[in-house]
């Protein structure tokens, strides 16, 4: 009977197996084995490593800037049409600097939306979304240009005109603008997710490859009764090295990661909440005026002023996000701005009971006066609450970059540090087995 052929495969296992059956062969399995995973530990590190400074990159340069971008569009646009009313109170008296602020708060807002379209991906819903703002932004500006138009020559119908302007703003602008936010919002969370799990997968190779690399060097000292194999002991090294690199390093970027996020964006989303709560009610408290009782909602079985009722429901939101950033500011220039705010809220709301108890006892003159005056008017109230919270703003946007760079910066070079390493460990541990090899020749 003719002897079986064996397959190519089953006679290399074989050799393979006699092979590890010698100290030679068992050395150089052992050899590949600990190559195998200190390169691997070395590019799941890099692999893991550069994603998270990459998203921790984006968070810092790329979502939040776009998230504060949209935040500022809101802004904008709100502001807009605040300043809109208070020149259609004032008719042929309205200031130079409020029209100039109306004109500035629209091109703020049409920049705002150039800047998010060209970082839009194509055929997102932000895309929609801005190609919508873009639509209407224009058909709002007509709208306040007729009403201003029609208000300077004493027709009645401007007002009907700022009416339906406000309206296209309160029900489609301003909700568009907040979907924007929430969505830029939603990437800044992502990329935050993104950058700070800890790198679980990276740690455990390193572990396991260290782990390795101490029972061949034991494996070796109680063969040979050597102390030291200089090959294993800098694969050792480097492995440590980079391990180290890794826990640390990653620990400091969440930590200024979480910090940026607890210290800086949570203050940011309220106060930008508690400005946008401020110039609605500003516009509101215009918008009454203008009205004169036309508009009219149902509350509770009676009847009540429509823009009143919003404006007091602004300021309590108001006041809310006030308290609630007074809470999160940690420190004194932090928490100075949002006092200030608080206190100027607090005239607001005195001046403005002052004023509408004026225009429902039918002393209308009496009522703008107090409203858009020179002294002492609930628009000076307004401006003070404005300016503080733009200074608190500029505070904790200084205290996120502070922060977010410094999570950033904390793992810059560990993905190309750990590649390097990560090859020159190998060659270590190639080399402390090859010295050993050496004998056997």
């Amino acid at each position: 009977m003719p002897p079986v052929r064996r397959t190519a495969f089953a006679e290399g296992a074989e050799r393979l197996r006699d092979a590890a059956t010698t100290e030679p062969g068992r050395l150089r399995v052992i050899g590949a084995v600990l190559a195998l995973l200190v390169v691997a530990f070395g590019a799941v590190t890099a692999w893991q490593s550069g994603e998270r400074a990459s998203a921790a990159d984006d968070v810092l340069t790329r979502s939040q800037p776009l998230s504060s971008g949209a935040a500022a569009i809101y802004r904008s646009l709100a502001d807009a049409n605040t300043a809109a009313s208070t020149g259609f109170l004032a008719g042929p008296r309205e200031s130079t600097a409020n029209r100039e602020r109306y004109e500035d708060d629209i091109r703020t807002a049409a920049s705002g939306l150039v800047r998010a379209a060209a970082d839009t991906e194509p055929g997102s819903p932000s895309e929609a979304t801005v190609r919508k703002l873009n639509r209407l932004l224009p058909e709002y500006k007509g709208l306040i240009e007729r009403a201003r138009v029609y208000n300077r020559q004493g027709y009645p119908v401007g007002g009907a005109y700022l009416r339906y302007a406000n309206e296209k703003m309160q029900t489609e602008m301003l909700p568009a603008a907040q979907d924007l936010y929430t969505k830029e919002n939603q990437r800044l969370d992502a990329d935050y997710a993104d950058a700070t799990p800890y790198p679980w997968a990276a740690i455990a190779l390193g572990l396991l490859a260290l782990a390795a690399l101490g029972l061949a060097q034991y494996r070796d000292f109680r063969r040979t009764n050597r102390v030291l194999n200089h090959g294993l002991a800098a694969a050792s090294a480097a492995t440590v090295v980079v391990l180290l690199w890794l826990v640390v390093g990653h620990s400091v970027a969440r930590s200024g990661l979480f910090g940026s996020y607890d210290h800086g964006i949570r203050s940011l989303n309220v106060l930008h909440n508690a400005q946008i709560a401020a110039l609605k009610a500003r516009g509101n408290e215009n918008l009454s005026l203008v009205a004169r009782g036309a508009e009219t909602v149902e509350v509770n079985g009676a009847k009540q002023d429509a823009y009143y009722y919003a404006f007091d429901h602004d300021l309590a939101t108001l006041d809310a996000r006030l308290t609630e950033a007074r809470r999160l500011a940690d420190d004194d220039m932090g928490g100075a701005p949002v006092d200030s705010a608080l206190g100027d809220s607090a005239e607001w709301k005195k001046r403005h009971q002052a004023a509408r108890t004026e225009d429902e006892r039918g002393n209308y003159q009496r009522a703008l006066d107090q409203v858009i005056g020179a002294d002492d008017t609930t628009g000076a109230a307004f401006d003070g609450v404005d300016g503080s919270l733009t200074r608190a703003l500029g505070h904790e946007q200084t205290e996120f970059d502070r922060a977010a760079a410094d999570g950033r910066d904390a793992m810059t070079g560990l993905p190309g540090g750990a590649a390097v390493l990560g090859v020159l460990g190998a060659a270590g541990a190639v080399f402390g087995i090859g010295r050993r090899l050496s004998e056997y020749r």
